[in-house]
């Protein structure tokens, strides 16, 4: 009774230990220290839930094994009277069948669940789901956006705008303050709440759109359209930046996103328009199609020669 009695205490303090700590975490601890808070877009969430269940199924899995570690330690030590070396044991088919099956059950489960979000992310909405459609190109060392229109949808469309490089901010002298003018980085605007597919392709050479709050990043290679679709669900400013290694000033590759309501976004599209950026910008002003040397030179010779 006395052994019962002192498992359930045990049982009972841990709990109460547990309950202390997890009370005590913040908003980032709980959001596995991933930028950004839940509720920001609905790709997050699912990234930051599957990541938070991952580290917890890893952290049983650590206390298991440490208690395993230290249990051994203490049980098999050797005493002050003990001669020679322990009695060896050359197999155990218990502890190794735990040793393949627990990894085995592990790897299967984390590839099950990655592939089941992966698919999720993956999915793009069609031409009839989709309330926003977005073209958007990485160039060194900057972005351009496209607002397609879209049939039946209350958002406007049918505007670009064309983007900069990151602006480093200067001191009377001239000299860098190692900061970045935000208010003149490229803006892509989102209207909250709106089913939005953005896709993705490249001027010149390979960049990654990447939005750390939003949890996802894709490539943008050129000749390649890449999608991904999402639904941004809070109101703020967020930075962006390329993701892929691609030039000298990679590093100034940096964008904001602006989501806002939807008379602000119509309103913002509209600014677009009243400065005659109607349209978009495609690939004929891709570096890639103006560059010489990508045909063979044909020489005409006289026929009398």
């Amino acid at each position: 009774m006395r052994k019962n009695h002192r498992k359930i205490a045990a049982s009972l303090a841990l709990a109460a230990l547990a309950s202390v700590t997890l009370a005590g975490c913040t908003a980032q601890e709980l959001n596995g220290f991933m930028p950004g808070e839940v509720g920001t877009s609905d790709l997050g969430d699912m990234v930051s839930t599957f990541w938070v269940n991952s580290w917890i199924v890893l952290l049983v899995l650590g206390v298991f094994v440490w208690g395993l570690i230290i249990w051994a330690t203490v049980v098999y030590r050797r005493r002050k009277n003990d001669t020679g070396m322990p009695r060896q044991i050359r197999y155990h088919m218990p502890i190794e069948m735990l040793f393949t099956i627990v990894p085995v059950i592990l790897v299967a489960g984390f590839f099950a669940f990655t592939a089941r979000d992966q698919a999720i992310a993956e999915e793009v909405y069609t031409e009839g789901e989709m309330d926003v459609h977005i073209e958007v190109y990485g160039k060194q060392w900057a972005w351009d956006f496209n607002y397609l229109p879209v049939d039946g949808s209350e958002y406007d469309g049918n505007v670009y705008y064309q983007g900069v490089q990151a602006e480093e901010v200067r001191d009377e002298n001239g000299d860098t303050t190692g900061e970045i003018n935000e208010d003149e980085l490229p803006t892509l605007y989102l209207p909250v709440g709106a089913q939005v597919t953005i896709d993705l392709k490249s001027r010149d050479v390979a960049h990654s759109f990447w939005v750390p709050e939003f949890h996802y990043k894709e490539d943008t290679i050129p000749g390649k359209t890449n999608h991904f679709s999402m639904v941004a669900e809070r109101e703020g400013t967020y930075i962006g930046k390329c993701a892929e290694l691609c030039g000298e000033y990679h590093s100034m590759m940096l964008f904001k996103v602006e989501v806002v309501s939807q008379a602000e976004y119509n309103e913002y599209i509209q600014s677009l328009r009243d400065e005659g950026n109607t349209g978009a910008v495609g690939d004929e002003a891709n570096r890639n199609n103006q560059n010489p040397g990508t045909k063979v030179p044909v020489i005409e010779h006289d026929e009398a020669e």
